[in-house]
């Protein structure tokens, strides 16, 4: 089958076989930042936008993303800079192996909702374990993030 899609921007056509994950469509593709945790859909660690929305690319078909615009961390380094920054300062990125998800889903949320109460930022991140920390760090860096770009 071919899809047809906007990678980071970029318009690509692939042949791809009828069940292959968007995951490894993407780490195909260059996309090294998407990541492989429990394959489960429970770790957050292969969160990517599509058409403005997080998903979990270990758990969506490749198909689905055909004539969508998927952004991986590659894709948006400026605000994934600009929110790690937000991390370090809080101490929360530690081991930073769930950080690419978590940061697609700050992203994410900062684009779909302006002023997120706590429990919007909570649910937001309920998609992504850190095994680090207690995710008060990330929390106060999602405030701070938010309040440098004018809201809550």
């Amino acid at each position: 089958m071919t899809i047809k899609l906007w990678l980071n921007g970029k318009e690509i056509t692939r042949e791809i076989d009828d069940g292959k994950l968007l995951i490894d469509f993407l780490r195909e593709n260059g996309c090294g930042s998407v990541k492989r945790g429990c394959e489960t859909s429970n770790c957050g660690l292969c969160s990517v936008i599509m058409d403005d929305k997080p998903v979990l690319s270990c758990s969506t078909l490749a198909a689905r993303a055909n004539g969508k615009h998927v952004y991986t961390l590659e894709g948006l380094q400026k605000e994934a800079i600009e929110f790690g920054e937000f991390l370090a300062d809080q101490g929360a990125e530690q081991c930073g192996f769930c950080s690419p998800g978590i940061v697609m889903s700050v992203i994410a949320m900062s684009r779909e909702l302006k002023n997120p109460t706590d429990e919007e930022v909570s649910l937001y991140l309920s998609g992504n374990l850190c095994r680090c920390t207690g995710y008060m760090g990330q929390k106060r860096a999602i405030r701070n993030y938010l309040s440098s770009r004018g809201e809550k």
